[in-house]
């Protein structure tokens, strides 16, 4: 991608994507997204834009604001955020289209402010990108949209090709090619985070419904390698929760893949209390965590490892998927111990500002001096003293 650009971006689109396309037809033109927006029902249309303000209010509540020091004899001291200038963001499409992907990716960027805002996403079968996303990517506010996917499209977006100009980020969600392209790119762009799998852990008591946390479990498990797993201090729930997702396979049209990630990455763990399910599920640090609970807010307090946590019995992260707010582009596989989920800041980085007088470097010049020798750093305490002189 890197060498031969369009060229090998228009192979690979073939290759992996069944589609042949010419340069001028990578991008996704004003009049398709239009015809989008009149094909598509209203009532969709009214859901997706609802959703939309919902996430747009929640990013712009969060959005970091420039931190200015009191002036302190001659000293102005400011951390300034400003967005990146260009941002990329991968939405997924090829097994299931997901517009609201769309409106979790693009809507944080635009509240950042980020100046380009551009969009890749694979093409179905007849070259075309789903209407649904493309009306979210329009009520979104990107700017470019692509008919491109896989790690070919992150490899696009990082070096540039002749009809994809390159961008400084790198972000949404995506199959292990994408997440293994990013990684791989990391330094030649910025990006989010290495997402894989969904996952969730469900905390409940005695309180819960096994039939609701058991369809809990089977909403993530549903998902391609998707995990879900029960931790419970009420040895009943275990074994009722257990039966409730056997009787509800049958209604799944997905039941087979359902079945085998459960008996394969799923668990019903049963803990002595409150204490230790926390303890577990800040080990297990999930990219979702449901409390069911009538009092979650005690044991939420003990959380400090999750993408996003859900209390109460009415609360399932279906939620978060869709209409909540915060986006649902989320750490997994433990990586919520030392990172959070996507927010409008992503996009954002901060820069000191320092104005010092004469005065105020006259007074802070002694200690500068003695650290930079210290060490051995000889011009950096020149750089002082020269403005010192009379």
């Amino acid at each position: 991608m890197r060498e031969h650009g369009d060229e090998a971006l228009l192979e690979f689109t073939e290759r992996f994507d069944g589609c042949r396309f010419s340069p001028e037809q990578l991008r996704v033109s004003e009049d398709e997204v239009q015809r989008a927006l009149e094909s598509l029902p209203q009532e969709l249309l009214d859901a997706l834009r609802g959703a939309a303000e919902r996430i747009r209010s929640f990013q712009e509540a969060v959005l970091l604001r420039d931190a200015k020091l009191p002036p302190e004899d001659g000293r102005t001291l400011t951390l300034r955020y400003r967005p990146v200038d260009s941002a990329g963001l991968c939405v997924p499409g090829a097994s299931a289209s997901l517009p609201s992907s769309v409106l979790m990716t693009v809507v944080p960027a635009a509240v950042a402010g980020v100046g380009r805002i551009v969009m890749v996403t694979p093409p179905g079968p007849d070259g075309a990108v789903s209407a649904d996303r493309l009306a979210a990517a329009h009520m979104a506010g990107a700017h470019e949209i692509y008919r491109v996917s896989g790690a070919q499209a992150v490899a696009a977006l990082a070096f540039g090709t002749e009809s994809i100009p390159a961008v400084d980020f790198i972000a949404g969600p995506g199959n292990v090619y994408v997440t293994m392209a990013k990684k791989a790119l990391f330094g030649q762009v910025g990006i989010d985070m290495l997402a894989g799998p969904s996952e969730v852990v469900v905390i409940a008591d005695r309180t819960a419904r096994a039939q609701w946390a058991a369809a809990e479990m089977l909403a993530q498990a549903e998902h391609p390698g998707g995990s879900a797993t029960l931790i419970t201090d009420h040895g009943p729930l275990a074994s009722a929760v257990a039966s409730a997702l056997g009787e509800q396979f049958a209604s799944l049209h997905l039941a087979g893949g359902v079945r085998s990630n459960l008996e394969e990455l799923g668990a019903v763990i049963v803990a002595p209390t409150p204490e230790e399910c926390a303890a577990l599920a800040n080990r297990l640090a999930p990219e979702h965590l449901v409390i069911m609970m009538d009092e979650p807010d005690g044991v939420c307090e003990m959380i400090r490892n999750a993408g996003a946590i859900f209390l109460g019995h009415c609360t399932p992260v279906a939620l978060g998927d869709y209409v909540a707010g915060p986006s649902h582009c989320l750490p997994t596989g433990t990586t919520a111990r030392f990172s959070g989920g996507l927010t409008a800041n992503t996009f954002l980085k901060g820069t000191g500002i320092i104005r010092y007088s004469r005065d105020a470097l006259r007074e802070d010049a002694g200690t500068l001096c003695r650290m930079a020798e210290a060490e051995g750093l000889e011009a950096h305490a020149r750089s002082v003293g020269i403005r010192l002189e009379d």
